[in-house]
């Protein structure tokens, strides 16, 4: 990372989100549930939510009932970071029936030619609307072929319809497939190796509530620090945290450190030096721009996620220095 101001105060305050507790996981954590075939999301994640006795959860990216596999589940203020998971990338794992022999050879020759930029149009029964979209389908790659059952694994852009790529690579083989089976193994960097079952989940929450011991719960829930991984990061000084807490954007003079080759406009979160994420926010300029600044504003705060209190005020509003406006000012 760029460092903007290397004597800037040690962040002596606040706590790693590693830290925390089982209570405070739950009021702004991630689970990564494995869902079975059947239910749909929005059942699975009415289950967790009972399970865990939470009035507020979501999911990120929606799973047909008959998909299994990778289902993220947000909880407390990480709901308002669903849109995020939303966005990323997925892989999964699909077995495709072709309704007619085919060479082996012509069958992997074909499927190759789906890597890249496609056109689909969803499903009859999708819950969007039906009009032609391009995806991009960064990966295809043939795990298997057993007489006329292929089984693949496909790493695709977000709502890129796996059951639709069956069916068009069944017609440029000229007969014909079908999606049997579907699961999902990956949305962005939560896999299914970290993915946990609704029984599991709902046993270490009574094994946490019955016998105080939440060591099995809290290795389930992530911080929901992990659902802004693929965004660029400022990290704020300590002395303008709570500031930006309570709604203010970031001037220059409260950048400590931020990722190289950040351009205006870009989304991006802002971070304690600890870890924690303070905020969402929109570059009011590029790296290049702030690291070459001495005052100005460089984020422009959208979506506030820490409680104010965590940090030391150290700013008042414009009202206390000039008796009109009212917008914090950050004082250092």
């Amino acid at each position: 990372m760029l460092v903007k101001d290397p004597d800037a105060i040690p962040d002596r305050w606040g706590k790693r989100p590693s830290d925390r507790s089982v209570g405070e996981l739950l009021s702004g954590g991630v689970i990564i549930l494995d869902k079975p075939s059947g239910p749909t999301s929005h059942q699975a994640t009415a289950w967790v939510r009972d399970a865990l006795r939470c009035e507020k959860v979501g999911h990120g990216g929606t799973l047909d009932p008959y998909v299994s596999g990778v289902l993220p589940i947000t909880l407390g203020k990480a709901v308002r970071l669903t849109d995020v998971v939303l966005s990323s990338d997925k892989e999964y794992v699909c077995l495709m029936r072709i309704h007619a022999d085919r060479p082996e050879k012509e069958v992997r020759q074909v499927i190759s030619r789906f890597v890249g930029r496609v056109y689909q149009l969803p499903p009859v029964r999708s819950a969007v609307k039906r009009q032609l979209r391009i995806r991009n389908i960064r990966e295809i790659e043939v795990l298997d072929i057993d007489g006329r059952d292929i089984l693949m694994r496909v790493v695709c852009d977000a709502g890129t319809y796996v059951r639709t790529l069956c069916v068009d690579i069944g017609d440029l083989l000229g007969c014909g497939a079908n999606m049997v089976e579907l699961r999902r193994t990956r949305s962005g960097k939560m896999t299914e190796d970290r993915a946990h079952t609704l029984q599991d989940i709902r046993d270490a929450y009574v094994f946490w509530q019955q016998n105080g011991r939440g060591d099995w719960l809290r290795s389930m829930i992530m911080p929901m620090e992990v659902l802004v991984e693929p965004l660029p990061k400022v990290v704020v000084k300590a002395t303008a945290v709570d500031a930006v807490c309570h709604g203010a954007d970031l001037n220059v003079i409260g950048v400590h450190m931020l990722d190289d080759e950040i351009r205006k406009n870009a989304l991006v979160a802002m971070m304690t030096a600890r870890g924690e994420l303070i905020a969402l926010g929109r570059m009011a300029m590029s790296s290049q721009k702030v690291m070459s600044s001495s005052h100005g504003m460089a984020v422009e705060t959208t979506r506030v996620f820490m409680e104010p209190g965590h940090y030391p005020r150290m700013w008042r509003y414009s009202t206390d220095l000039e008796g009109i406006g009212g917008d914090p000012v950050f004082l250092e």
